[in-house]
């Protein structure tokens, strides 16, 4: 890998800023992490994923962190919060994490766009990987596991935080209970049951097949729409409809939600959010392209 390719958190801005409609939202960058490129692309072989996200000596490829932060107009909004400061350095070896800080690499992106930690008054999970999740408790000043937001509830689907509390050993590694067990046990976990309007304007929908109830948040505000799909389509280098990732538990179910999000998507012109895309935060699918590629 050249080193003009090289990524790492401090090329990244800490946030930035898109409108919809009359909601502003920040795309807040909590770091990065180094994934295996094959396990990332699935069955895509190596030398078409390669062309675009050029991996590095060890085959893996840079991913954001992106985190969003939604300025609704009756709460402020966090969705997912990224691996959070928990790990050991052999963890963050494996899994080429890059979020140094202290505070954590989230925190200071949220003040950096104006905010505390105590004005998140919502914390929406789309799933509960360590990726998505880890920053939901973070280390306290004496080494002990704090919520992170201690002014906000959390928000998740009940048959994800199921099925994340008693995996298989085939998901195991994925799940880490410390990131949501403590939250349940303080009674600071609100569960909702498929497509659910959580605010006004701020909209979850069920997006499986990345995990069985995995989903995706759509923004609407001022006839526009904006959609942070989370790991439906980590990349902008995914939305070619089989390129799906090898971590995705049900990939043909993934395949057939990809299907039908993308095309109401492009049909109807909403903003796509990409959460783990490092050079495209967000775009427009071209509505005259039989492919499904972005808007320059």
């Amino acid at each position: 890998m050249t080193k003009s390719n090289w990524v790492v958190a401090a090329d990244l801005p800490f946030f930035r800023t898109l409108e919809v409609g009359g909601m502003r939202v920040h795309a807040l960058e909590a770091g990065i992490q180094w994934l295996d490129g094959g396990a990332m692309f699935g069955v895509v072989p190596r030398p078409l994923w390669e062309k675009e996200i050029p991996p590095d000596s060890r085959h893996r490829i840079p991913l954001a962190l992106r985190c969003l932060l939604v300025e609704a107009p009756n709460a402020l909004v966090l969705v997912d919060t990224g691996i959070g400061n928990k790990e050991s350095e052999k963890f963050r070896d494996i899994y080429g994490v890059d979020n140094h800080g202290d505070p954590t690499r989230l925190e200071n992106a949220l003040r950096s766009a104006g905010f505390e930690v105590e004005d998140v008054d919502l914390v929406v999970s789309t799933h509960l990987h360590f990726d998505h999740a880890g920053g939901n408790m973070v280390l306290g000043s004496d080494g002990v596991p704090i919520p992170a937001f201690p002014k906000a509830r959390y928000v998740m689907q009940r048959g994800e935080l199921e099925f994340a509390a008693s995996p298989s050993e085939r998901v195991r590694a994925s799940y880490m209970a410390k990131n949501f067990g403590p939250l349940v046990e303080a009674d600071l976990v609100d569960t909702v049951e498929g497509p659910t309007e959580l605010l006004e304007g701020v909209r979850l929908l069920p997006t499986p097949g990345h995990t069985p109830f995995h989903q995706s948040v759509l923004l609407e505000s001022g006839g526009e729409s904006a959609l942070f799909l989370a790991d439906l389509c980590p990349t902008a280098a995914h939305l070619p409809l089989p390129w799906i990732m090898g971590y995705d538990l049900e990939p043909l179910v993934t395949l057939e939600t990809k299907r039908s999000v993308l095309q109401k998507a492009r049909d109807e012109g909403w903003t796509l959010i990409f959460q783990h895309d490092t050079r495209t935060p967000w775009g427009a699918l071209d509505p005259d392209s039989e492919k499904l590629r972005l808007l320059p």
